[in-house]
Order: structure tokens, then C-alpha cells, then sequence
């Protein structure tokens, strides 16, 4: 493991929570928070921006972050809010979630944030749409967009906490998007059944938006990448012994910020994003608090 870097950091903004299975078992996460997670144990040294409740979940979170040797300067305790939390329910090995409102991430303020971006360290911005649903998170997301050198966005359609108008905002003036196929449906508006009509509705979007590159992932049929070159598609990962599929998504976007800091060609990025989202599947959530599971990858992939 190592600690914080003088290289230049992404930045990650959103939830941070604990997923309540039907068990009674607690596990960290919140896709922003796995994303960073994932970043430091590949000894990347992400900020992580958001904030928990002065309470016992929120009181974890923090000796976690501590435990892995993140950053937590940018995690900030609420009185008023408690920590995030999201009932998760499992049925065929898919995670289904209920979401509580209102909690101490909606509410990370502008004036914590401000000056973030004044520090020559800070790199690109990672954040999911979940973090926009309530007015002061959505203002902080704002302030931090105005001040990124690049821009990540993971939609994460979770109803009923999205809305069209509020997303098309944070379609515009962004570098990269990842969308699985049925969300890439819901935005479009288009109807999408093989791997065509995927290419041609991310590539119309792409080029509306002027993305450098649009990610398609497809659970059990792998990933597209779309840019304005070229279409690259990437089989999927024989998972073995499937526990869940929660976060394989997370673990994906963060090998692909992890390409973008360290410069690998695309079909890399894509090749190892796969590879690693179909290991966390042979995890129980998220995230591993192994740091040999991280040091394989850092080995196989020099980081």
C-alpha cells in the first residue's frame, strides 16, 4: 500500500455508505467511494470528496479510509445528517437497492470545495448522477465541474432520483461517460436489441456531446468503447465462482481512471476494466480489504 502521492490525483466526488444486505451484514460502499477505494489499493491516491454523519456508521467510514491510508481531508462530518445507507436485496445474484434520502452526502457544500482546484495536484474528476439529486451536493458537483481539467461521469440511473433535465446538464462539457446498454436506452430514447444499434446511438450522442469516448458496458456480453476513431468491443471475462455483481461497475470505472493516469492506449483500458470488474464479482460487495488482491493488479499492470 502506499500512501498519499505528490503525482497528480483524481479527484472522486459522491456517496459514501454502507450496503445493508438481507443478512444483517454491513459493507462499505456508494459507487464513488468503491471507485476511490479501488484507486488507492492500485496505489493511485485519490481525493475523495463527501461527507458522513457524526454517528457510529459514519465514525467507520472514517477509521476505514484510515486503515487504507486514504485521504480523508475531504471527508466532512455532518451534525445535522446521518451516513448514507442502502438497503440492498439479492435475486439471482442481482442487487436490487433502496436508497435512503437525505442524508450527509446530499449535503456537501460549496464553500468545502471552493479552492479545491487551486492545488496543481488535482487531476481529472470522477463522479456518478446520484450525487446531483438534492440541491446542495448538485451546487458543490457545480462548483467543482467549473474548475476540473477533465471529466468522468458514471450514470447510475437509481429511480426515483434522476430526472432528464438535471441529467442533459451533466451530459454537456464532460471527457468520458460510462452507461450500461439499458441506461444508454433511457437517455436516447431509442430502442437498442444487438450491438449495432448500441454503436450507433452512443456514437449519435458522442457526437453531440463531443465526448472523447463513450463506455458501454453490458454485464455478461462484455463492453463497447465508441470514440471518434473507431468502435473497439471487448468479450467478457470468465467470472468463475460468482458471489454478487455489486460494484463490478465501480471496479470497471476505476481501472479505466487508472489507464487515463497512467496513459495506456484505449483497448488496454478496456481489456483491463473488464478483467477486474469480473474479479470483484467473485467478491461479497463491492470492494476487497485485501491488499493482495490490489498488488496482483499492481503487478500485472506495473502501477
Amino acid at each position: 500500500m502506499t500512501g498519499w502521492s505528490t503525482q497528480m490525483r483524481p479527484v472522486v466526488f459522491g456517496e459514501v455508505l454502507y450496503d445493508i444486505f438481507p443478512d444483517g451484514t454491513e459493507v462499505l460502499g456508494g459507487a464513488p467511494f468503491n471507485v476511490a477505494w479501488h484507486l488507492q489499493g492500485l496505489g493511485l491516491a485519490p481525493l475523495f470528496v463527501s461527507r458522513v454523519g457524526h454517528d457510529r456508521l459514519g465514525d467507520r467510514i472514517l477509521h476505514a479510509m484510515d486503515q487504507w491510508e486514504m485521504d480523508t481531508s475531504a471527508v466532512f462530518q455532518d451534525p445535522d445528517h446521518r451516513t448514507g445507507q442502502v438497503q440492498v436485496s439479492l435475486e439471482n445474484g442481482q442487487p436490487d437497492f433502496d436508497i435512503v434520502p437525505d442524508v450527509a452526502y446530499d449535503h456537501v457544500m460549496p464553500d468545502m470545495v471552493n479552492h479545491l482546484y487551486d492545488h496543481p495536484a488535482y487531476g481529472t474528476l470522477y463522479h456518478g448522477s446520484l450525487i446531483s439529486r438534492l440541491p446542495d451536493s448538485a451546487q458543490t458537483l457545480s462548483v467543482l465541474r467549473q474548475s476540473a481539467p477533465s471529466i468522468f461521469v458514471d450514470i447510475n440511473l437509481r429511480a426515483p432520483w434522476w430526472n432528464r433535465a438535471q441529467l442533459a446538464e451533466l451530459l454537456q462539457d464532460i471527457n468520458w461517460i460510462k452507461l450500461n446498454d439499458n441506461e444508454l436506452a433511457t437517455l436516447s430514447d431509442c430502442r437498442i436489441d444487438n450491438n449495432q444499434s448500441i454503436e450507433k446511438t452512443a456514437r449519435g450522442m458522442l457526437e453531440h456531446y463531443g465526448w472523447q469516448a463513450a463506455i458501454v458496458t453490458r454485464g455478461s456480453e462484455g463492453a463497447m468503447l465508441v470514440n471518434p476513431e473507431e468502435t473497439r468491443q471487448i468479450a467478457p471475462v470468465e467470472v468463475g465462482r460468482l458471489v454478487d455483481t455489486v460494484g463490478a461497475g465501480d471496479g470497471f470505472s476505476a481501472v479505466w481512471l487508472a489507464g487515463l493516469l497512467r496513459e495506456w492506449p484505449d483497448e488496454v483500458k478496456l481489456q483491463r476494466a473488464v478483467e477486474f470488474a469480473s474479479a470483484i464479482c467473485r467478491l461479497r460487495g463491492a470492494i476487497s480489504q485485501d491488499e493482495e488482491f490490489y498488488r496482483h493488479y499492481r503487478y500485472l499492470w506495473t502501477l
